[in-house]
């Protein structure tokens, strides 16, 4: 639904999307099962008076947490417009639902990002169209001049929609290749790739819910899978960690260790499993780290949403030149929104054909 009245200038409708979609950036990989959601709150002339995010599931919500802050800041009175990510919730969870906390604040205009794929909590918009005395809503989606910032909220709830809609998370393939396609690092290294690289995949790992490796990775490698090269989030919940091991061939004393480094971990037998395995869990969001042999059995399997290779320069030619840092995604990505991702990337090409 549209209402027909815009009050607030697009220019500083989009400036408080951008703003709103950085801040719930911040938090990818802490919110699950929960998208990552911001919201800024306007006054009458445009200007943000806060912007927030959700934090995590069972805290408050975005727009929940922005009119909090706006009343301890006192300029909740002058609040006049709401710009959030995603569809204010209409039911009743951990928290309550924020179309009503917005339908009590003194806001009268509310933009929204990108509807609500859940059917539990979709219908925000509706019941903020309802308030008696009326309200302004509005959906990015129906004005070109907000185009960028409606696909960036779509990224930002990516692989939550997924999980909802398709029962399974969102898979994000990391796969590093020297300047000759091999994915073996020289003889007493563990990676080749240079340091924007290995911060990429440290921003990859902070920001996913899961992680996907094999037992070839596992008994080659012992990884740590842990965020190093980045802040990880504080307090967070455990990661899952799901193993593909269809013959056991790693020991369980392996599962304790990784418990104790953080992780939650699920065996599985069949990788097509995975993604079903790790949504029913709560995951949104994973990566798959490991060797040559399960990447080809995720590219045979044809189950990813994104493909990002890092190419290193191995070569005399191109001796001191950063890795290529190429991102292949079949819908909008949620690192192109991730501004410090999104900063390292050389190319991002939207397509539907497997990678080679």
């Amino acid at each position: 639904m549209q209402s027909a009245d815009v009050i607030t200038d697009l220019k500083q409708v989009a400036a408080a999307f951008d703003s709103a979609i950085a801040e719930a950036a911040r938090f990818m990989g802490a919110t699950a099962p929960n998208p990552p959601v911001g919201c800024a709150l306007l006054d009458d002339e445009g200007e943000i008076l806060v912007t927030a995010a959700h934090h995590r599931a069972g805290t408050p919500h975005a727009e929940a947490r922005a009119l909090a802050d706006a009343a301890r800041l006192g300029v909740l009175h002058r609040a006049r417009s709401a710009v959030v990510t995603l569809e204010p919730c209409n039911h009743t969870g951990r928290t309550p639902p924020c179309s009503e906390a917005l339908r009590a604040s003194p806001v009268r205009e509310v933009w929204i990002g990108a509807a609500d794929p859940h059917h539990l909590a979709a219908g925000g918009a509706a019941r903020l169209a309802e308030r008696p005395g009326g309200m302004s809503v509005h959906f990015a989606a129906g004005h070109p001049a907000l185009a960028a910032q409606h696909e960036s909220c779509r990224a930002l709830i990516g692989p939550f929609a997924s999980r909802v809609t398709r029962g399974r998370c969102r898979i994000t393939v990391k796969q590093a290749l020297d300047g000759q396609g091999s994915m073996n690092p020289p003889p007493g290294r563990t990676t080749f790739t240079d340091s924007g690289s290995l911060r990429l995949a440290h921003l990859l790992r902070r920001a996913t819910d899961a992680i996907i490796t094999g037992a070839g990775t596992v008994l080659a490698d012992n990884p740590r899978f842990t965020v190093r090269h980045v802040p990880d989030h504080r307090d967070r919940a455990p990661r899952l960690l799901a193993l593909c091991d269809r013959r056991g061939r790693v020991p369980a004393a392996w599962d304790a260790e990784m418990r104790s480094a953080g992780f939650h971990v699920l065996r599985v037998r069949d990788l097509a499993d995975a993604p079903e395995r790790l949504a029913a869990h709560g995951a949104n969001w994973a990566m798959v780290e490991g060797g040559p042999a399960l990447l080809e059995a995720v590219r045979a399997a044809d189950m990813w949403d994104d493909w990002l290779t890092l190419r290193h320069h191995s070569d005399d030619q191109h001796a001191g030149m950063s890795d290529l840092r190429d991102l292949a995604c079949r819908s909008p990505s949620p690192l192109t929104v991730l501004p410090e991702a999104a900063a390292l990337l050389t190319s991002v090409t939207p397509t539907s054909v497997t990678q080679g």
